[in-house]
């Protein structure tokens, strides 16, 4: 546990040290968020505020666990395997960001060039894991267990690609990504200890702690965005972290924010297409509070709320199962 806190602080120092330069350089050559015409009107006012802070966030991720992770004797080809997960999704989001940027436009990489990419990257820890467990690949549900043998891959890419979009959906509000990924981590890395992933359990506490330190900079009003290069990049490695650490059904509730979210656009979609109506007043499913008369502060502020009761209720089933109960 205390490697757990030690990663927690040392990646919120590094974030909150890193934020300011990186914002001024940002600031210095005016890069920029653009904002789309369909979202709505009071969002026009972001124009321009600096984006692309999900890379302090991960340079805080990576250099707090590797320091860690050395510390604890623990820095082996299962945390390497993790981490560079991570940068992949990284390098991904960054290109995506960069492409939006030099275009001047808020449309990066194609839907299908951005998926295949997360599919692609997804597959490194997919396949590890199958070769970790030798070919007995076991999903469990609560006390309930499944060997899916060479279904698992597809299942593991799944769950680390829907995990990437699903927080990539998310980050639509100003700290909303970052309070309700927060809880999402902590309960990560409680899991994944007492599960007997210790390398899965620093990284995730490393996370919560970058994300923590981030609110600085990111409550509303945002002095920067993180931008795909950290939204991507971070819902991708929740859904890693998950698969390493064996704990893919708890997901459902510890991101159980994110799930919402991206059910909203599912459900707007299929709806529209199919009956010409909309479900929602506008998706992802934040939005849609904020037609409705709430501020973007009291979102941030009843999602963060729900995330930390669905962490909190993963944790129990979590413990109610290794105790026999469930």
């Amino acid at each position: 546990m205390i490697m757990i806190a030690v990663a927690f602080l040392l990646a919120m120092i590094l974030c909150l040290l890193s934020g300011v330069p990186y914002i001024d350089f940002l600031k210095k050559k005016m890069i920029g968020q653009y904002v789309k015409d369909c979202a709505p009107e009071n969002h026009a006012k972001k124009q321009g505020t600096p984006t692309t802070g999900g890379v302090f966030i991960i340079i805080a991720i990576i250099a707090a666990s590797i320091i860690t992770l050395m510390l604890a004797q623990r820095f082996d080809t299962e945390a390497i395997i993790i981490l560079i997960t991570l940068l992949f999704y990284t390098f991904a989001g960054f290109q995506d960001d960069y492409i939006k940027l030099k275009g001047h436009a808020n449309d990066g990489l194609s839907a299908k060039g951005k998926l295949l990419r997360q599919i692609a990257i997804a597959l490194l820890p997919a396949i590890y894991v199958v070769i970790r467990s030798k070919g007995g690949c076991e999903f469990s549900i609560l006390s309930y267990t499944i060997d899916l043998k060479w279904l698992y891959p597809f299942l593991a890419v799944f769950i680390i690609t829907g995990a990437s979009n699903a927080y990539n959906l998310t980050d639509g509000l100003d700290g909303l990504a970052a309070s309700t990924g927060v809880f999402a981590f902590g309960a990560c890395s409680i899991v994944a200890l007492f599960s007997g992933y210790p390398q899965a359990a620093i990284v995730a506490a490393a996370t919560a702690g970058a994300l923590f330190g981030f609110l600085r900079y990111n409550k509303p009003k945002a002095q920067v965005f993180m931008g795909d290069t950290g939204s991507l990049a971070i819902g991708g490695l929740l859904g890693t972290l998950a698969v390493m650490g064996k704990f893919e059904f708890l997901l459902i509730f510890i991101g159980g924010i994110f799930v919402m979210e991206t059910l909203s656009v599912i459900i707007q979609v299929f709806s529209f297409k199919t009956t010409g109506k909309r479900v929602f007043k506008m998706a992802p499913v934040h939005h849609h509070f904020e037609l409705c008369g709430w501020s973007e502060k009291k979102v941030v502020a009843v999602f963060a709320l729900v995330s930390a009761l669905l962490s909190a209720f993963a944790l129990i089933l979590f413990y109610l199962t290794n105790r026999g109960v469930l």
